[in-house]
């Protein structure tokens, strides 16, 4: 068990995006190791949530000095799917973080993870294959480091991590996709859109799995989702989240019809 544990580290710690993928697929492949029905014992000590692996470049900026994406002309697109890119490799270091850092948890915790973080993998690939066919590459614009900051204000608890992470800024991924496809569409990548299709339907799986596990945990310190859920947003995000919202994808990913209510502002 501890094996597996010290490969998923190895896989965080990664900076270099080809030896990050190939590592979570290593220790995808010793999930079945794990037997115990909770894990304590055999955790090991949890890497920094300041120290996750990332290349040096893209350079890291405030998110409203990242480049504009004017998807009428070429540049345009490839800065899109290079904050796509973006996304999805902070989505492995985000997968791989919660697997390593919240012990005690179930296995099924670990392995529900470790899945999200294949997938993610995988997405990052897509889209880093397609930024390439565009003439770019992985770390040629500035990014935003939005989604890790809300990783290290959570890491000290698993239940906040579940509720912010993938069913807050996941959640919002939900809501925007469809219009970004619309705009690929508009301007003739159709192959970008296509690929979105892929990524949006793998993350309903993603936010759902938040907040299954989001609610496991209200269950076990006996507290009440909804109103626990709209308290961590208000903590976290006192200007709101805004923005339209994707109310099929949202309840297909688990959101009650209370949450959705609350939501729309009902």
């Amino acid at each position: 068990m501890t094996d597996f544990f010290d490969a998923v580290r190895a896989a965080l710690l990664a900076s270099d995006p080809d030896q990050k993928v190939s590592l979570t697929r290593q220790a995808m492949a010793k999930v079945c190791a794990l037997k115990k029905e909770h894990v304590r014992d055999d955790f090991g000590v949890p890497t920094d949530v300041y120290a996750p692996g990332r290349p040096a470049q893209p350079e890291l900026v405030l998110g409203g000095q990242v480049p504009k994406r004017a998807m009428g002309t070429l540049e345009g697109r490839k800065t899109m799917m290079h904050a796509i890119a973006h996304i999805e490799f902070n989505a492995i270091n985000l997968a791989l973080d919660a697997v390593q850092r919240f012990d005690d948890m179930p296995l099924a915790f670990y392995a529900d993870w470790m899945r999200v973080a294949l997938e993610e993998a995988y997405h990052f690939e897509l889209i880093r294959a397609h930024l390439r066919h565009l003439g770019g590459e992985y770390g040629d614009y500035p990014a935003h480091n939005g989604l890790w900051e809300m990783a290290e204000s959570t890491a000290h608890d698993v239940l906040d991590r579940m509720a912010l992470v993938p069913r807050v800024l996941e959640a919002r991924g939900l809501d925007v996709t469809p219009g970004i496809q619309k705009k690929f569409i508009n301007v003739g990548d159709v192959h970008a859109s296509t690929l979105l299709d892929i990524i949006f339907k793998d993350e309903i799986g993603h936010v759902e799995v938040g907040t299954r596990w989001f609610r496991y945990m209200c269950k076990q310190r006996q507290v009440k989702p909804t109103e626990t859920f709209f308290h961590l947003v208000e903590k976290y995000f006192p200007k709101g989240i805004g923005g339209a919202l994707n109310l099929d994808a949202r309840q297909q990913a688990g959101f009650s019809e209370a949450e959705i209510k609350i939501l729309l502002g009902e």
